[in-house]
């Protein structure tokens, strides 16, 4: 016979109480990593936090390749790549390896060595479906750190694209949100326009 709980559960409210949170650096990570107990390529390092990237619905796969097809067309195949490393701040640099959906550099990605430089990239994108309030927040304030110049956020709920622009001090100081009807121009592609309706 099951038991019944006549008492009720108290909430703990003291974080001192229960299970720690734990931050996590690159080298930690890239220790795990050597071990082989963690699969840290499905995992997103930001402020210390490690997010799985898996999962995503289709909406969301095909809003990120429209998307690409798009910059593709106007900076070429050899400067936008998805799901890949890029630079960030120093202060940032030991808690945060993040890797952008989408990623337009100022060269072709063969030249780099190592994970592009804030100074090397032209535009990053994140596509948002589950996540738009991280996007809009976390991931901005960590691209607005970093001095990246222009960072759009496809919402692909709505249906729109949310570019942020001017970069400073940790924040983007224009955010404006374009729907369907409307044509994104980007900053480093000034005779191109991209269609937010081909994204979707």
């Amino acid at each position: 016979m099951p038991t019944t709980l006549v008492e009720p559960i108290e909430t703990i409210v003291d974080p001192s109480i229960g299970p720690q949170r734990k931050k996590w650096t690159r080298d930690e990570v890239a220790a795990l990593a050597a071990s082989g107990i963690v699969n840290v390529e499905r995992l997103e390092l930001i402020d210390g936090d490690l997010f799985d990237k898996m999962g995503r619905n289709r909406p969301h796969v095909n809003a990120l390749h429209g998307m690409a097809a798009l910059l593709r067309l106007v900076f070429g195949d050899d400067r936008v790549t998805q799901e890949s490393a890029i630079g960030v701040a120093a202060k940032d640099w030991p808690t945060s390896d993040p890797e952008p959906d989408i990623v337009v550099t100022s060269r072709g990605y063969r030249s780099f060595q190592t994970a592009p430089a804030p100074q090397d990239i032209l535009l990053v994108v994140e596509v948002s479906d589950t996540t738009l309030r991280y996007d809009l927040s976390t991931k901005a304030a960590l691209y607005a750190r970093a001095g990246i110049a222009e960072y759009w956020v496809v919402d692909v709920n709505r249906k729109a694209l949310i570019v942020h622009r001017q970069p400073q001090q940790g924040q983007y100081l224009s955010r404006v949100s374009y729907d369907v009807r409307e044509s994104v121009t980007p900053l480093a592609a000034p005779n191109s326009s991209v269609a937010v309706a081909s994204v979707f």
